[in-house]
């Protein structure tokens, strides 16, 4: 009997040291991924990134380039609004390119490494290496974590789900989740190739351009000089419309909103001029993705263009996660 019960516990024993060597834990697992992400040379990646607001989510196309050490290309269309935009590093410093209006934008910036990017592996990485909090489990094809957050606007989008797969470590998806645990971002990645080939060319500006313009519409292709003004759908608890005003330029029309209350802010819309030859334009501040367009933030102030139409927000009273907020609003189905 008493051999019996040794030989029981010897193969019980032997049943747990076999399952524990199978499994990795989140350690493991982080660790095997920043060695990837260190080893690799770069990378091609193919993803959707859809933002939900309400019952209408927007869908775009991402396509995403990186050669160590710093050169990117990242370009996001929109099929519906015919939203074509990269954005690119080089040797020349970080770009957006908008061939819908034959313009370019150059930022003095750290971008990307200055914030958090949910299309970028070493980014969700770094994500995992610096959150010693992060939950972990497995399914039978991927590993999935949640982590905090290091985006522009982290404090509205506290929290990440990040699932890889459990074959090459690649990323899977994304979804960036709301103080509410409602998934506000979600990006999938259709395909990851790490050591990528890249042509002399590919991070070249005027190279990028000139492809991205393809058969790219400019703004003002059937679209007449009428500005419809738009409002933003979020306002803080206190603050109003209290004034519009249109003014009448060689350009067109400026339209000028003034919201007063403790969060104060003024929005300036018009539409936007198409630039008869390829511009290249010095901006200050820090490009941001609003998701549906990129942006250009400071502490004072957000603008971008989107749909033919260009938007400043000024304030001195809102934070820049704020700013960020109001901008997304802004057209989404608003009233005065």
């Amino acid at each position: 009997m008493k051999k019996k019960l040794v030989a029981m516990l010897f193969v019980v024993t032997l049943i747990f040291s076999l399952t524990a060597c199978g499994t990795k834990s989140k350690d493991d697992v982080v660790q095997s991924l920043n060695d990837q992400i260190v080893k690799m040379s770069g990378y091609k990646a193919d993803a959707t990134l859809t933002i939900k607001n309400g019952n209408d989510p927007q869908e775009y196309k991402v396509e995403i380039w990186h050669k160590k050490p710093s050169f990117y290309r990242v370009q996001l269309k929109n099929a519906k609004s015919e939203q074509n935009q990269i954005i690119l590093r080089n040797n020349q410093g970080v770009f957006v390119l908008t061939p819908a209006l034959n313009k370019s934008y150059r930022f003095q910036s750290d971008w990307p490494s200055n914030s958090s990017q949910p299309y970028l592996p070493e980014s969700l990485v770094k994500d995992l290496m610096q959150d010693k909090d992060a939950t972990f489990k497995t399914t039978n094809n991927g590993y999935i974590f949640e982590t905090k957050t290091n985006y522009q606007n982290k404090q509205l989008l506290p929290t990440q789900e990040i699932t890889f797969n459990k074959k090459g470590l690649t990323p899977q998806s994304v979804k960036l989740l709301d103080t509410d645990k409602n998934v506000v971002l979600d990006v999938k990645f259709k395909s990851v190739k790490y050591n990528a080939n890249f042509d002399n060319d590919a991070f070249d500006v005027k190279k990028n351009m000139t492809s991205a313009g393809i058969g790219v519409p400019t703004v003002a292709d059937g679209q007449s000089n009428f500005l419809v003004t738009q409002y933003p759908n979020y306002l803080m608890d206190g603050v109003s419309l209290v004034d519009q005003q249109d003014l009448k330029t060689k350009d067109g029309v400026q339209v000028f909103l003034s919201y007063k209350g403790k969060k104060s802010f003024t929005i300036v819309e018009q539409k936007s001029v198409v630039s008869e030859t390829s511009t290249m334009m010095d901006v200050s501040g820090e490009p941001v993705d609003l998701g549906f367009t990129v942006g250009a933030l400071s502490n004072k102030s957000i603008s971008w263009s989107y749909k033919g139409t260009d938007f400043t927000i000024v304030s001195t009273n809102l934070t820049q996660d704020e700013l960020i907020k109001v901008a997304k609003s802004v057209g989404q189905k608003a009233t005065k």
